[in-house]
Order: C-alpha cells, then structure tokens, then sequence
C-alpha cells in the first residue's frame, strides 16, 4: 500500500529544487505530506497538549463560561456535538477551543477577527496557546513558499495573501468511546475549508485519508513530523492541482477507543479580502478553469461554515 511521505523541511535550503519537486508530488497525489525537521520545540508542543487538557479537564459549566453563542465558536469553547460534517446525518464527538490571530483592534479586519479568549483557570495557556499558533503559523508560511515554486509563482507569492489570514488553531479532545455501536465517529469524512492545515501530535490512531484508488489510508507520525494537508480554498486557488482530500477521525477499533484523543490542527487561512479566483499559472487546456464566479475568501468561510452548521 502507498503511504503519504515524510520530508523533511530543512531540504527547502539545502536541496530545494528536489524538495519542491517531491513535495508537490505529494500533494498532488495525496493532498497529504508530513513535514518534519521544522524546528518547533518539543517543551512548546508538549506545554500547549498540557494546558490544552488541563482545560478540557474542567467541569463543564466552567468552560461554557468561555462559549460565545451566535459567533460560530470563532474564539473560544464549542462544546461536544455541535460541528457535523457536511451532509452528515450525526454530529462530530468532540469538544474544542479556538484561538485566532491576534490583530490590532482597529484593523480593517478587526470586525471579522474578534480578540480571543484566554481561561483564567488554566496558568499558561496564552503564552503556549499563542505560542504553538505562532511557530505553526511561520511554519505553514514555508511550506507555501514550496508550494508556490512547485506552481511556477514567485517563492513569496502567498506572503501578503496570509499575513493577515483569518487563521485558526483548534485545540480539540475526543472523549473516551463507552458506548458501542455509536453511529457517530470522532470527526466525520470531510474536507477542510482553509489553505493549509497543520496537525501536531498526531501520533495516536485514528486519522484516515481517502486515497484516488478509493481506500482508507491511516496516517500516525513518527518523531517530530506534522501532518500538513490542502483545504478547499488552495484547492480552489490551484484549480484542482493540489487536491483537498476527504479525511475522517474514527474510533479505534480496540481499547484505545476507550482513551480520551486529543489533536490540535492549525487551519491557515488567507486574509479575509483574498479572492479564491484560480491561478492562471494552473488553468490550462488539459484543466480548464473550473470555476465561472469568484467569491472572496471570507464569503467562502462563511458559507462553509454554514454548511457544517456552527453558524
């Protein structure tokens, strides 16, 4: 069986054409790759997992304190069963917490990027909350650079596209499976709305990818490598070049279903005023543009977010 590849990053600055050529390969395969080499601190990762569940460990009254209804969980706690997948009949069995970019209050963006919100009970969960959106945030700029050389843009094409991106690091825990037979899973088969998406600590099982041959492929990272996969909207950008593949969360099928899962996906997001029209350099006459209207990607967020029902 294929398996979606480990490279490492570190590979951009000493063998980069190689790096961009495999990397695009395998985003044009997979719409996955695992990056590793990336220089992310292991006491960051680990600091942030830790405050992470000291706070999904609270009573449940004490994190509705921090549930803002009407916002589509933008900033803080969503609770369980709330998000469903699109065209799914059951809603996802996980609870999660959403920290956003922090930007100048009087930006142009300040309306559709609200201040986050920071639990007062858990002791340094901004400093490694911000922390981990951070690094995951510069890292995530590498890898678009890789990927717009693979496309024939120039290496900071996306720069000013994302330094501004209305981008998301999503703290989430699935508790323990008791129940057998549950027609739900952890998080439905799905696609993801943004630009990238990148997944630290996905060590535990659970993670399936849905491959061109139409199977299930279970993804588990070893050492420090992070999932980074395609959403919709770079999918969108590259007329379909890199695809935005169906992925899924199921229950373990052995005890360690009754284990709490915890993950943390950073969704990277272009600015709000980003339009999601494809690229020229990826319309051709063997993919011609499949897209007749253009949206911006604030308007695309929101109609997605719809369709998933958090707002």
């Amino acid at each position: 069986m294929k398996n979606v590849p480990t490279l490492d990053i570190r590979r951009y600055d000493t063998d980069r054409d190689a790096f961009v050529a495999e990397l695009g390969a395998a985003y044009r395969e997979f719409g996955f790759c695992c990056i590793s080499g990336h220089g992310i601190e292991p006491s960051l990762v680990d600091g942030a997992y830790d405050v992470f569940k000291r706070f999904f460990a609270l009573p449940a009254e004490t994190k509705m304190k921090y549930h803002v209804a009407g916002s589509g969980g933008a900033r803080g706690y969503t609770p369980f069963k709330v998000e469903t997948a699109k065209d799914s009949r059951y809603p996802d069995l996980k609870e999660f917490w959403h920290v956003g970019r922090e930007i100048p209050r009087d930006s142009k963006f300040a309306a559709l990027m609200p201040a986050n919100l920071w639990p007062s009970e858990v002791d340094g969960f901004r400093e490694y909350g911000y922390g981990l959106f951070d690094a995951l945030d510069r890292l995530g700029s590498r890898v678009l650079r890789a990927l717009a050389l693979h496309i024939d843009l120039p290496e900071t094409y996306f720069e000013d596209k994302t330094d501004q991106g209305n981008s998301i690091l999503r703290p989430i825990h699935y508790p323990p499976i008791t129940e057998d037979n549950l027609p739900n899973v952890r998080a439905g088969a799905h696609e993801d709305i943004n630009l990238i998406t990148l997944l630290v600590g996905a060590s535990a099982e659970g993670l399936e990818v849905f491959t061109r041959e139409g199977e299930w492929l279970p993804i588990t990272t070893e050492g420090d490598a992070i999932v980074v996969n395609i959403g919709d909207m770079l999918q969108r950008l590259t007329n379909h070049v890199y695809p935005s593949t169906t992925h899924r969360v199921v229950n373990p099928p052995n005890a360690n279903a009754r284990k709490p899962r915890y993950s943390v996906p950073f969704f990277l997001h272009p600015n709000p005023d980003v339009m999601l029209d494809p690229l020229p350099q990826c319309v051709t006459p063997d993919n011609p543009s499949r897209y007749d209207t253009s949206i911006s990607s604030h308007e695309y967020l929101l109609q997605r977010l719809r369709e998933i029902k958090l707002i």
